[in-house]
């Protein structure tokens, strides 16, 4: 019976590695070698390099160091399509990963094909330590599934033309939501982080509890709608709602409104993986940074959630629920009204170790503690998130100028 049961696992292990791997080359589909090659800002990656690294990932941490005698398929790429790794040493600048015009794209593939079909043949006699290199690889996969169509949008929105990914068929504008509810959240000791069985990343644990104080969080997501207002108000005009930082970072940058929404005779438009269209003010808000939700929610008379408050009243939510990625193309943010999809949820609580925090053994350890220095943290999910990869104790993270990452809002206030 435990060995059936051990087939089993192996087996559903092998049918997702190989559906996400394919979901990686359809999301990349609709792109030229020169499409995939451009890198439009240093936060940015080409999606050939995406498709490179997680492959490089697999390569490297399951196939290299777990089968013997495996060769490299290119000695030479490892430099490359390292990403941060010091400890498998020296590597390509960030900055430069789009001059990469070579290896080509159909060089790539033709690499993918060849770690997949070698994983895949020695997935069945895996050690159990190999298995859980290929679970992670798997949602380090997934997150750069999410992090190539965010790319891509930034590439496409540098060409004047504006040319969609993917043509979509307007649609009904949805109705406008009704004022906000607000829902009493949970107080007392709670407890956070990930427990039980089920994949988590090293960030994730250990579970521990936090006292909360009576609050309240919003029954939906800030919308386009109210974001209107906002610049209407003049909140892009006025310090009184900025943090210094915040302030600093707008004046620097002229900033006026979220990325992607430019002002035309026609009104406000947004451009996404779709193309340009009217700013619908029923959708949530997306691609803001961490200073203007946090302006916004003095405006509003609120503030930001604490990760701690989201997290309790997400753990009895359905964290495959709501508008998230299915197939290549992601749908626009839409409801708004769960507390998972449509838009990562920026919250007041920047991303430090959880007491106790160990990072995992090896080079894979160095995946997020490292990182833990002056990025906030974001719950749920968004329209481009793959179904299924969220949970309640999921930490995603960015710095808080950062916003070309579908974000988004949900705002908390103190009772």
């Amino acid at each position: 019976m435990a060995t059936q049961t051990r087939l089993r696992q192996r087996a559903g292990l092998a049918a997702r590695f190989q559906a996400a791997r394919a979901l990686s080359r359809a999301i990349a589909a609709p792109l030229s070698d020169a499409d995939a090659t451009l890198q439009p800002h240093p936060d940015a990656s080409p999606a050939k390099w995406h498709l490179a690294h997680t492959t490089w990932f697999f390569e490297t941490f399951v196939l290299r160091d777990h089968i013997a005698g495996y060769r490299l398929y290119n000695e030479r790429w490892p430099f490359l399509f390292n990403s941060y790794y010091e400890g498998e040493g020296a590597r390509h600048a960030r900055p430069r990963r789009g001059m990469l015009s070579r290896p080509s794209l159909g060089e790539l593939l033709g690499w993918r094909d060849h770690v997949d079909a070698t994983l895949d043949a020695a997935l069945p006699a895996l050690s159990p330590r190999a298995l859980e290199l290929v679970e992670l690889g798997l949602n380090h996969e997934q997150q750069h599934q999410e992090l190539m169509l965010t790319d891509m949008l930034a590439a496409l929105a540098e060409n004047p033309l504006l040319p969609a990914a993917w043509e979509r068929k307007p649609s009904s504008p949805a109705p406008l939501p009704g004022p906000v509810r607000w829902i009493e959240g949970r107080s007392g000791a709670v407890p956070i982080g990930h427990g039980g069985d089920g994949f988590a990343f090293d960030c994730e644990t250990p579970r521990h509890e936090l006292l909360l104080y009576p609050h309240a969080l919003a029954d939906r997501l800030v919308t386009n709608g109210e974001w209107l207002q906002f610049i209407e108000a003049g909140g892009y005009t006025k310090p009184a709602h900025w943090l210094s930082d915040g302030w600093a970072w707008v004046q620097d940058n002229r900033v006026e409104a979220p990325l992607y929404w430019r002002l035309t005779d026609e009104g406000w438009m947004r451009f996404g993986l779709d193309g340009l269209r009217g700013v619908n003010p029923a959708e949530p808000v997306c691609h803001i940074s961490y200073y203007e939700a946090d302006a916004f929610a003095r405006w509003a008379g609120a503030r930001l959630p604490t990760e701690a408050e989201w997290e309790a009243a997400a753990s009895e939510a359905d964290p495959a629920a709501g508008s998230q990625l299915d197939a290549a193309a992601p749908v626009r943010p839409l409801g708004g009204s769960g507390l998972f999809g449509d838009v990562w949820q920026w919250t007041m609580s920047a991303f430090l170790p959880y007491p106790g925090f160990r990072p995992a053994e090896g080079t894979v350890g160095e995946y997020n503690g490292k990182f833990m220095s002056g990025q906030m943290v974001l719950k749920g999910a968004s329209c481009a998130t793959p179904r299924g990869h969220s949970r309640a104790s999921y930490r995603n993270f960015f710095y808080p100028h950062q916003r070309w990452q579908f974000t988004g809002l949900r705002l908390a206030k103190d009772l």
